[in-house]
């Protein structure tokens, strides 16, 4: 299995991989030894689909000179762009979209001459580290983003029963997973759809309970939907890190508008000054898209004094992608692409100092690390402030020699970068 793109793909990917074992698939890493090869691709923007394309064709490949009878290619990408695929790829032997997973592992499973049965609902080989995973609360997206296409791929949003998520993440921690990261399209409007309200506090405060559980954290949060309950909930219980991630995209309120994103820039600045009076170490991480369709200079300059005056410790930037089939894609005023990237640069730059500046505060604190590799006397780890695969990392001499990788150690923090930190353990 290939598995390209975000970390709601990444949970697709793991679930596909425990129903095909249910069946008698035998899984490796090893793309020679396959027999059958999934690439799960992932269609956000058009960087993402030159991967995709890239990694069908390597994997290709492995048909000509390995062991490769079946190349499938499942996901965002396919599910997107169905016809166009059947028609320039066809090495390929399977083309899948994101629906009907069962259905996906049947037409596997009979190609090659097995007999399908049918799989258990909490069927999932977990792909990271055994002791962090991720826990998809829902799938699909509401707010139709006029530059976003996951509505188009995904459909709409589909908010999975809270007992269900309860009893999964009772299981993952079973399993011996300590750190459990909430994810979906919009997490804090996780059950607007079956609750008719939010419900992200309530399932965060419910998961809390679960003994082995040691870190909860949450990712991809849109400011429409924070409120203080749901901080006061993050701040309140000790297993729930101070961190969330709140895209915010823009803060100029016609660039707002134009993008249809819900909410005010007002309710932006207000949420974020509650969170950082409320508990001035939470961390906040964000992103923005520089060079939106009809972004002016003074626009582009309202973005990068709002991020200097409610500065954010963590922060993403992409150049906007023209998408096919969104309304972003239509409007007037397209931006240059080296217009974009420039943005895009002082961007980065910007935050870069902001990044080093909030890291050098932390020099000196006494904080817990998650130790994730070892190497002699040096451990490689993340404290509370860094998310998995999006942060930076940790590095800290070691006195304990019994530490492990998934172990909790405490460190003092004694040097600073822009991303990463060192430390020593105490």
């Amino acid at each position: 299995m290939v598995s390209l793109g975000c970390s709601k793909n990444r949970v697709d990917s793991e679930q596909i991989l425990g129903m095909l074992k249910e069946n008698g698939f035998e899984i490796t890493n090893d793309e020679a030894q396959a027999e059958v090869i999934i690439v799960n691709t992932c269609g956000f923007i058009n960087p993402a689909k030159e991967e995709s394309i890239g990694a069908i064709l390597e994997m290709a490949q492995h048909k000509k000179g390995g062991n490769c009878r079946l190349l499938v290619v499942t996901g965002c990408l396919s599910q997107r762009y169905p016809k166009e695929l059947r028609e320039e790829l066809p090495e390929v032997d399977i083309f899948w979209g994101v629906k009907d997973k069962d259905g996906l592992v049947r037409k596997i499973t009979e190609a090659v001459g097995g007999s399908y049965k049918c799989c258990s609902e909490d069927a999932r080989i977990i792909t990271t580290p055994s002791y962090s995973a991720y826990l998809r609360i829902a799938d699909g997206c509401d707010n139709r983003c006029t530059y976003c296409a996951i509505p188009l791929i995904r459909g709409g949003k589909a908010s999975v029963p809270m007992e269900k998520l309860v009893e999964e993440a009772q299981r993952l921690a079973d399993s011996g997973v300590k750190e459990l990261t909430l994810i979906a399209q919009d997490t804090s409007a996780y059950g607007t759809d079956l609750y008719g309200k939010p419900m992200l506090a309530e399932l965060l405060r419910r998961i809390a309970k679960i003994d082995k559980l040691h870190w909860i954290r949450v990712l991809y949060s849109y400011p429409n939907t924070i409120d203080e309950e749901l901080v006061d909930t993050m701040v309140a219980d000790p297993k729930i890190v101070n961190y969330i991630d709140i895209p915010i995209q823009h803060i100029d309120p016609d660039m707002l508008k134009a993008m249809n994103r819900h909410g005010s820039a007002e309710h932006i600045r207000e949420i974020t000054d509650y969170i950082r009076r409320t508990a001035p170490d939470f961390i906040l991480r964000t992103t923005v898209i520089t060079g939106f369709p009809g972004e002016t200079e003074g626009q582009f300059g309202h973005l990068t004094e709002f991020l200097k005056e409610h500065s954010f410790d963590r922060l993403g930037a992409f150049a906007y992608s023209q998408e096919d089939d969104t309304p972003a894609a239509d409007m007037p005023n397209q931006i240059d692409e080296d217009v974009k990237q420039r943005r895009l640069k002082r961007i980065m730059s910007l935050q870069q100092g902001i990044s080093l500046a909030y890291n050098k505060k932390r020099i000196g604190t006494v904080t817990e690390a998650l130790v994730e590799q070892i190497s002699g006397d040096i451990a490689y780890g993340r404290t509370y402030a860094e998310a998995p695969e999006v942060d930076g990392t940790v590095m800290f001499s070691i006195k304990n020699k019994g530490l492990k990788p998934g172990d909790f150690t405490m460190i003092k923090l004694t040097g600073a970068g822009p991303y990463d930190m060192e430390g020593e353990e105490i």
